[in-house]
């Protein structure tokens, strides 16, 4: 069952040069910074009420946060759905004909189980589902 949205994934160019933005003229505070190798991304999370902000700079040229930017440039590439349980959400999107680009759930940024949906199922959105604490 969903409980929230979790996070928004913003894809920049340039962690560094973005966290002025969201620091200098949102007054926000970066919780933290971490690389998930896995995905060839690096990310930094900004906490805005009960939802979190994640930006996403690419640490490859190959990755996919890289071929976003490269086509669609700067900005929105995905909104994550807090669950109780990811395995139940992608069954659950499966049976109701969604696409799914993950089949099984791996780890993500701050150790959460992540799994994602086509664009394509979602109406042009990347929607992600999520669950586990963020440490």
């Amino acid at each position: 069952m969903l409980e929230k949205i979790d996070h928004l994934g913003i894809a920049v160019h340039s962690i560094a040069e973005a966290r002025k933005f969201y620091e200098e003229i949102l007054g926000l505070t970066c919780e933290k910074e971490e690389e998930v190798v896995s995905q060839k991304v690096r990310t930094a999370f900004f906490v805005l009420g009960e939802t979190h902000i994640e930006l996403l700079e690419p640490t490859t040229d190959d990755s996919p946060i890289a071929k976003f930017l490269s086509s669609r440039g700067e900005g929105l590439h995905h909104v994550a759905y807090r669950s109780t349980n990811v395995e139940e959400q992608l069954e659950q999107a499966r049976e109701n004909g969604c696409k799914l680009i993950h089949e099984t759930p791996f780890t993500g940024a701050g150790n959460k189980q992540v799994a994602f949906l086509h664009p394509k199922s979602s109406h042009g959105l990347l929607t992600e589902f999520c669950s586990g604490a963020q440490k």
